[in-house]
């Protein structure tokens, strides 16, 4: 017969457990909130700096101008700039992020051409260190929703490594939010720049609403209002210079961007895993009370069995 006690203490556990999980999650959902407004807010900047790049481009073909980050050369080295979280607890975040990297690496390592990583997170910095793979830099403890500042510190390292001839070519790989439920691993080229990727293009922001006391993702796509200077401007600097001075903040906003992709991948993970681990423990705890109530029983019915044969003996 199961002990009672036991179970009763196995079910006050899991309901421990499951407030922990229910907690986490509400803070999870909370930080998306946070992110999104973040993406918001960092949305008019990004957009004036798309037009004023979109009117250089009309004016100048970038081609011809001889910018060290536009300058492209043989490559035989590629830095794999790889964005992961610092904690755990976030299904298969982390995993999948880091799969994706030793993927790229392995089609690089077949062509001849060599690699080292640039690390963001503590998960994959643990993860490549252990297998002593070639890792240029790394940056651990920063902040779960990212600051302009440190997206500023990690492309100092890039451009360091780029222009010192280092590697000879950045790829981004970092997690692209699609939905609360949903996230892929993408790759992006960040140096040198490509001319065609500074046109303008709708782009999308998320929004995080409740409906019918569920968490759902609603995606806007928002069209950047681009046009050209007028024929007749007259810059006071070079238009090379501007767009030398340009082109580094460009970067900045593009890698900001792909931090907060992957802060809210992060979290929307974060979230679905403990919504998932308090249903599992909601489904746990009703299978051990009516454990407890058939064991419960059982020891009753035992009472009432011993009670009545005792008085048919005295009988």
């Amino acid at each position: 017969m199961p002990n009672l006690k036991s179970i009763r203490d196995r079910i006050q556990s899991v309901k421990n457990t499951q407030k922990i999980t229910e907690a986490m999650r509400l803070v999870a959902a909370a930080k998306v909130r946070r992110a999104q407004e973040q993406v918001i807010a960092t949305r008019p900047f990004a957009d004036r700096l798309a037009q004023v790049l979109f009117g250089l481009q009309s004016r100048l073909r970038f081609e011809e101008a001889n910018l060290p980050l536009l300058r492209k050369r043989d490559i035989k080295k590629v830095g794999l700039l790889v964005i992961s979280g610092d904690r755990g607890l976030c299904g298969a975040y982390n995993s999948n992020v880091i799969r994706r990297a030793e993927t790229r690496a392995s089609e690089l390592k077949a062509e001849g051409v060599d690699y080292s990583y640039v690390l963001v997170g503590r998960k994959a910095s643990q993860y490549f260190e252990r297998r002593e793979q070639p890792i240029s830099a790394k940056f651990t403890g920063l902040e779960q929703i990212p600051t302009a500042a440190e997206a500023s510190q990690i492309a100092d390292e890039l451009f360091s490594l780029f222009l010192s001839e280092t590697v000879d070519k950045v790829e981004l790989i970092y997690t692209r939010f699609v939905s609360l439920i949903s996230s892929r691993p993408v790759i992006q080229t960040l140096l040198p720049l490509d001319p065609q990727g500074l046109e303008a293009s709708d782009d999308e922001i998320f929004r995080l609403t409740v409906r019918g006391g569920k968490f759902e993702v609603e995606r806007e796509r928002v069209a950047a209002q681009t046009q050209s200077f007028p024929q007749d401007m007259i810059f006071e600097q070079d238009p090379v210079q501007i767009l030398d001075a340009l082109l580094p903040l460009y970067l900045n906003n593009q890698l900001l961007r792909a931090m907060q992709e992957s802060a809210a991948s992060e979290l929307a993970a974060r979230m679905t895993a403990m919504s998932n681990a308090s249903d599992n423990a909601k489904e746990l705890i009703s299978n051990l009370t009516l454990s407890y109530n058939k064991a419960r029983q059982a020891a009753i019915t035992q009472e009432i069995l011993e009670v009545v044969g005792g008085a048919n003996a005295l009988e």
